[in-house]
Formats: structure tokens, sequence, C-alpha cells
């Protein structure tokens, strides 16, 4: 017997025309199938006016009494959706929609890595102890790349700023320390050039830094 906590992937996105959105719901019609899905107000704000196409990356919750659809605009979304329900005690599918809502998973990936629960228990449905269990759970998670990306997020980046600052973030993830990372991409970007592409700049970096 399938239990609540049960899960599968069965189905990974929809792709139809979008037929009624409200702020936490909308309805997909795909190929004559009317499809519910439940969506955080962030992909709320990332729709298109009732009528147009649509495309949303779902993720399938299976319980005893339905089977419930979720859907997200971004792979960020859904991934940290599935990494609140997955890892974190506690936390369910609606409190995990809440967090979505209420901070984008750059600026909640930043706050986990400050351990800045007052940020998190602001959240509608969040209340401390949540918060600090958030924290405690996924810190390790995050880290210094969380950290890197929160800043640059906060001022808008050209094209150019936004290619270095992935290449930053690629670097971070490869066990580099922030100021390693920036000199490594500074090098290597000084070398190649504005035209080089985001994965010849991160080998150039990792050449040039040794590693």
């Amino acid at each position: 017997m399938l239990t609540e906590s049960s899960q599968t992937h069965m189905i990974t996105f929809l792709q139809g025309t979008l037929v009624e959105a409200l702020p936490t719901q909308v309805a997909i019609d795909v190929n004559g199938v009317g499809y519910e899905v439940t969506i955080p107000l962030s992909s709320y704000e990332k729709l298109p006016p009732p009528g147009n196409k649509v495309r949303l990356l779902t993720h399938l919750a299976v319980r005893e009494d339905a089977h419930v659809l979720y859907g997200f605009v971004t792979t960020a979304e859904r991934d940290l959706f599935r990494l609140l329900i997955n890892s974190v005690s506690g936390i369910g599918p609606k409190t995990a929609l809440n967090i979505l809502s209420g901070m984008t998973p750059a600026a909640f990936r930043g706050a986990v890595a400050n351990g800045d629960v007052k940020a998190l228990s602001r959240i509608n449905g969040v209340g401390k102890k949540t918060a600090e269990r958030i924290v405690v759970e996924l810190k390790d998670r995050f880290g210094a790349a969380a950290t890197w990306e929160l800043a640059s997020a906060q001022h808008g980046l050209t094209p150019e700023e936004q290619k270095i600052n992935d290449a930053v973030l690629a670097l971070l993830a490869l066990g580099f320390k922030i100021g390693q990372a920036q000199d490594a991409v500074r090098a290597a970007y000084a070398v190649l050039g504005p035209s080089a592409a985001l994965e010849e700049l991160v080998r150039t970096a990792l050449k040039t830094s040794g590693k």
C-alpha cells in the first residue's frame, strides 16, 4: 500500500495550454486532458497569461487518498522543493511551497549558509524551531557557493559579469575557496577575453590554478 511519504517522479513535466492560473494552482490542457497542478507563488509570477502555451516541471506525490501534482517554472524551484521534503524532518509539501513563495532559491541557500534563522522564520508557516532545523540539516549542503551566489544576486549583472560569476560558482563547487576562485577566473578571463564560453573559462581557470 502506498503511504503519504511514497513519492514518484513518473511525470517529469507538463506542456500544454494554460487554462486557468491562481497564485497557488493552475489548470493545464495537455492534448485535451486537464491537469490540476499546485504551484508556489514564485512560479505563478513567471506564468504567461491564460490561453498561452506553458511548460511546468512537475513532482508527483502519491498518497493513500490522492495523487498530487506540484509544478515549477524553473529547475531550481523543483530541486529546492524536493530537497526540503526529502531532507528536512517535519517539512512537507505545504511548508516547502511556503518557503518557495517567500524566498528565492538563491536567497534561501544564502540564508542557510549564513545561519540566518531570523530571515527563514519570517516565511509564512516557518517558525523559529523549523528555521533552526532547516539550518542544522541543510547547512553542510550549501556553504561558500551559496553565500557568493546570494551576494551576486543582490545587484544586477551584465552578461559578462554573469558569465564570470557562473565560472566562480563552478570552481566553488569543485572545492575552491572564494578568493582562489575569483583569482583563477580573473586570470583565465584576462587570457581568453570576453568572447570565451563559460566552459572554456572554467577549464582555463582550472589549468592556471594548478588544480
